[in-house]
């Protein structure tokens, strides 16, 4: 079986999942109070015992883990190999690059993933409004770090490789600034007639 068709097995394998697992989502999700949530026991417990610590905590960490292991691995073989400096250079910042995402990555999901697990344990008083802000408050704030990690990749290959930077550098003084500075500046401008 060729890598093309393997992988367009697994794609649409995936898409078939994902689409038959949202389905209870779309049939539990209810609206009481002006606040959409799932009120359903058996799917708040299926949510706090699996849906957030399997499929949005541990799951992804351990197939980003898992593939930081193998790219790490295939590096460290790569430096075995007879090949120059710069091929080694290039592939130690991929790799520290590739390190440094994971870890960012498993500190901006962990605590989103625990979060969302203690929102549907069932709480023995749900009337103390104090305790509801506080926790609101809190989930916001670990939403607002979890969408950070798609953000985040740029930020730690530029922190963390300096020919990324270089590379950054050179799309941003060749490709835009000599654009802006060619734009045209004294288009609207009036000249006297001398």
């Amino acid at each position: 079986m060729s890598t093309i068709k393997l992988a367009e097995i697994l794609i649409f394998t995936a898409m078939g999942i994902s689409l038959l697992h949202s389905i209870p989502f779309c049939v539990y999700m209810e609206i009481q109070d002006s606040f959409c949530s799932i009120f359903n026991p058996m799917m708040s417990r299926y949510l706090s015992c699996f849906y957030y610590p399997i499929l949005s905590g541990i799951l992804p960490i351990f197939i980003a883990s898992l593939f930081s292991i193998l790219a790490y691995r295939n590096v460290r073989r790569i430096v075995r190999l007879q090949m120059p400096i710069v091929h080694r250079r290039l592939d130690q910042q991929l790799t520290a690059m590739v390190l440094a995402r994971i870890i960012g990555f498993i500190i901006l999901t962990l605590p989103y993933a625990v979060q969302r697990m203690y929102t549907y344990l069932p709480k023995v008083g749900k009337s103390d409004l104090f305790r509801i802000a506080i926790g609101n408050l809190v989930g916001r704030i670990v939403s607002s770090f979890f969408d950070l990690n798609y953000a985040a990749s740029f930020y730690i290959f530029m922190a963390s490789s300096l020919r990324f930077r270089r590379q950054i550098k050179n799309v941003l003084v060749k490709k835009f600034w000599r654009r802006w500075k060619q734009w045209p500046c004294n288009k609207h401008q009036i000249y006297p007639i001398v």
